[in-house]
C-alpha cells in the first residue's frame, strides 16, 4: 500500500508542475503527483495557494539521521568521518552557490540546519537573539522540508551564508537514501525530532571547549582571553535553555570530558570520551567491551600496545542516563600508534563492521582528522558503522514486509 502526504508549495518553495504520465515503482505501485488550488484569505500570500499531493510506495522513504552540537563541536569531522563509512567523497552541489552548507555523496545528503535561519546576522543583531534562540529559525519550514524529503520529494531548501551573514537564494536538495541533518536544533521540534530514524548528540564539557577555543583563537586567529571568555560566556543562556537539554533525546550521545588520568589537567589535549548507548533503540544493538552487561575497567597497554605518558584506560558498563538506560564504553588517553588500534577493535563486540579490522582502517584513512588519536576519532567511526548497519536493516525491513501490510 502506498502512502500518500500533502504538502503546500509555500513549504516546499519549488515550483510544481503536473506529470503527464505516472512512474512504475519495483513494487508495482504507479507513483502520482496532483496540484491542486484553494483560495486564501490572507492578504501576505497571493489568493491562491497551490498543494501537492503525493502517493508512493513506504519503503523507499529516505531514512533521516539527526546529529546535534554547539558550534565548534566537530560536527564538520563526524560528517566527513561518517560519509566515508558509505563511500564516495562528500562535495557542495555542483554548479551551485559556493558557499552552500550541503554537501552530497552517493549515498547521503548533509543539510545544515543554520540554513533555516529565519534572521541574518544583522536582523539577530537588532533583536537581540543569538541563533540559538528558536526565535531565530523557521521551525515549520524544517519540519515541513524534511518531512518531505523523508517522503520522497524535492525541495528548495534556503541557504544561510556564513561568509556573509545574509540569507541567500535556496538551492534544490533532492531525497537521497540517508538524509543527515546537522546543527544546533535537530531534536529541539518535537515533530523533527519524530521524522528521525537515529539521533547523536556530540557533548563537549565546558572545559574542554574553553581549552579549543582558547587553542583555536588565541593561536590562530590572535583573541584576548578576555574575549574568548566573553564569547563563551555570551552564548552559555541559549545553550544551556535550548541546545544542551535535546541530548536527553539522542540514542547515542559522544560526551568529551577532561582527562582522568592527570590530575588537575587544563590543556585539553589528553581527553576522556565516552560512547553513550540508549538501550531498546530499534536496529541498534550497542557496542559493548569483553563482556555484555557487566562493568569492566581494562588497560591495554603493554606488549601489544604501545602507551606513553599518561597511558590509556578504557571502562564499559550499564548506566542510568537522563531517565534512559543506557550502555557506556569509555576511553581516556591517546594512542601512539594508530596501526595498532585493531588490538582494542578486536576486544570490542557489535561494532557492525564488514570486516575484522574496519574500525582502523577508517581510523588509518583519516589520520590526519582532528581526535584520530583518542576517544573522539574511534567512537565517531564506530557510530557511523552502526549508522550504515541501521540503514541496512531499515532497507532489508522494507524490503521483506508485504506491500498490502505496509500502513497508508
Amino acid at each position: 500500500m502506498a502512502a500518500c502526504t500533502v504538502y503546500s508549495t509555500q513549504s516546499l518553495r519549488t515550483n510544481i508542475s503536473i506529470p503527464t504520465s505516472s512512474s512504475k515503482t519495483h513494487v508495482g505501485f504507479n507513483q502520482k503527483q496532483v496540484v491542486f488550488y484553494t483560495k486564501s484569505n490572507n492578504k501576505r500570500l497571493n489568493n491562491t495557494s497551490r498543494y501537492l499531493i503525493t502517493c508512493k510506495a513506504s519503503d523507499s522513504q529516505t531514512i533521516v539521521i539527526g546529529l546535534a552540537a554547539d558550534s565548534g563541536c566537530g560536527k564538520s569531522t563526524f560528517m566527513r568521518r561518517l560519509t566515508s563509512v558509505f563511500g564516495g567523497a562528500a562535495e557542495p552541489p555542483k554548479g551551485g552557490n559556493p558557499d552552500s552548507n550541503t554537501l552530497i555523496s552517493d549515498t547521503t545528503t548533509v543539510i545544515c540546519l543554520d540554513d533555516y535561519h529565519s534572521l541574518d546576522r544583522t536582523g539577530r543583531k537588532e533583536k537581540g537573539v543569538t541563533a540559538l534562540d528558536p526565535r531565530a529559525n523557521d521551525f515549520d519550514l524544517m519540519y515541513e522540508q524534511v518531512k518531505a524529503i523523508k517522503d520522497g520529494i524535492s525541495v528548495q531548501k534556503p541557504i544561510y551564508n556564513h561568509v556573509t551573514g545574509l540569507l541567500d537564494p535556496p538551492e534544490l536538495i533532492k531525497p537521497p537514501k540517508i538524509l543527515v541533518i546537522e546543527g544546533l536544533h535537530p531534536m529541539y521540534d518535537s515533530r523533527v525530532r519524530d521524522l528521525l530514524d537515529f539521533s547523536i548528540y556530540l557533548d563537549i564539557s565546558n572545559e574542554v571547549k574553553f581549552a579549543w577555543k582558547i587553542q583555536r583563537d588565541m593561536a590562530e586567529r590572535g583573541h584576548s582571553l578576555e574575549s574568548i571568555k566573553a564569547s563563551i560566556e555570551a552564548r552559555k543562556p541559549d545553550f544551556e535553555a535550548y541546545i544542551d537539554p535535546q541530548k536527553q533525546y539522542a540514542d547515542a550521545v559522544i560526551e568529551v570530558l577532561p582527562t582522568q588520568l592527570i590530575p588537575d589537567d587544563n590543556e585539553g589535549k589528553i581527553l576522556r570520551v565516552r560512547l553513550i548507548q540508549k538501550e531498546g533503540v530499534k536496529y541498534f544493538s550497542p557496542v559493548y567491551l569483553f563482556d555484555e552487561g557487566s562493568t569492566i575497567s581494562w588497560i591495554p597497554c603493554g606488549r601489544k600496545l604501545t602507551c606513553s605518558y599518561p597511558g590509556i584506560k578504557f571502562f564499559y558498563g550499564p548506566e542510568s542516563y537522563k531517565g534512559n538506560e543506557v550502555s557506556v564504553v569509555e576511553m581516556d588517553g591517546q594512542f601512539d600508534r594508530l596501526d595498532e588500534l585493531i588490538y582494542v577493535e578486536s576486544h570490542l563486540s557489535n561494532l557492525s563492521s564488514k570486516f575484522y579490522g574496519e574500525v582502523t582502517q577508517q581510523m588509518l584513512k583519516h589520520a590526519d582528522f582532528p581526535g584520530s588519536n583518542n576517544g573522539t576519532g574511534l567512537f565517531q567511526t564506530i557510530v557511523g558503522l552502526k549508522i550504515r548497519d541501521l540503514f541496512e536493516q531499515i532497507v532489508a525491513s522494507r524490503a521483506e514486509t508485504p506491500v498490502g501490510a505496509t500502513k497508508a
